[in-house]
């Protein structure tokens, strides 16, 4: 059975930025206590910035010694590009912790051929988290931001992309920016433990509605409303003008795990 969204609501933008670090370590605890070793998805696009700086202010130097970082997605573009999600990590998340290489898998979205470069990512991916033929890989943290037409990751409404049931990576394309992408599929997103999705701001109250509170058919089928982990949680972190529009019940402290 798929799982019911976790709703919680921070005042202001830095509580929510707090709240996110804080889950973000409480699940690295856990996960190293649980496996030895965290496995770690991080967002694309701005919203996780204000996380990241959030985490390098407050983690101690060998803190992230056991984690291993995975992307959700990418934009074809080289790693030093301003529009690379990688190149924001590495700028606000990887270089201040001194994060080793050999522990950042990142999307190679300067790649030629954007499904090599996919495949090449399914390969390392299945590398990584030992998983058999046949099966889905477990993460223990997905994170996913939410665009203003229920896209998340690179998964767009109507795309290819979102419909596919056997590749753990494939090729996204975007309405604008750059429009060819790399990304997880639903099946990986949806094995993850937790998935935690973050949006802030008055700007995506009316998304955060559709997707939470859905009227229509064409609401339930939102890229962002078929996240729906199989046997994990699934969280939305939110500042109260995001949640603004919402009228279901949520929870107004910290996001727990027990």
């Amino acid at each position: 059975m798929a799982s019911k969204p976790e709703i919680y609501v921070l005042d202001d933008v830095p509580h929510w930025a707090a709240q996110a670090e804080a889950l973000t370590r409480d699940l690295r605890q856990r996960a190293v206590e649980e496996h030895g070793r965290f496995l770690l998805a991080l967002s694309g696009g701005r919203t996780p910035e204000l996380v990241y700086n959030r985490l390098t202010a407050v983690s101690s130097a060998n803190e992230w010694t056991s984690t291993e970082f995975f992307f959700g997605d990418e934009r074809c573009v080289p790693p030093d590009h301003p529009d690379s999600n990688y190149n924001l990590a590495e700028q606000a998340l990887f270089r201040p912790l001194n994060i080793r290489q050999d522990h950042i898998h990142r999307m190679r979205g300067e790649h030629p051929n954007p499904d090599v470069a996919a495949r090449d990512y399914e390969d390392e991916l299945r590398s990584m988290t030992h998983t058999a033929s046949g099966k889905w890989p477990h993460l223990d943290l997905v994170m996913l931001g939410v665009g203003n037409d229920g896209h998340t990751a690179s998964l767009f409404p109507g795309t290819e992309a979102l419909h596919e049931r056997r590749r753990w990576v494939t090729v996204g394309h975007a309405p604008s920016g750059p429009t060819t992408r790399l990304t997880l599929t639903l099946g990986v997103i949806n094995q993850a433990t937790v998935v935690l999705f973050l949006a802030n701001g008055e700007s995506k109250a009316g998304i955060v509605k559709r997707i939470l509170e859905p009227q229509q058919e064409s609401d339930r089928l939102l890229p962002s409303a078929l996240v729906r982990p199989e046997r994990g949680r699934l969280m939305w972190l939110l500042d109260r003008p995001a949640a603004e529009k919402l009228t279901v019940s949520y929870t107004q402290s910290h996001p727990r795990l027990t």
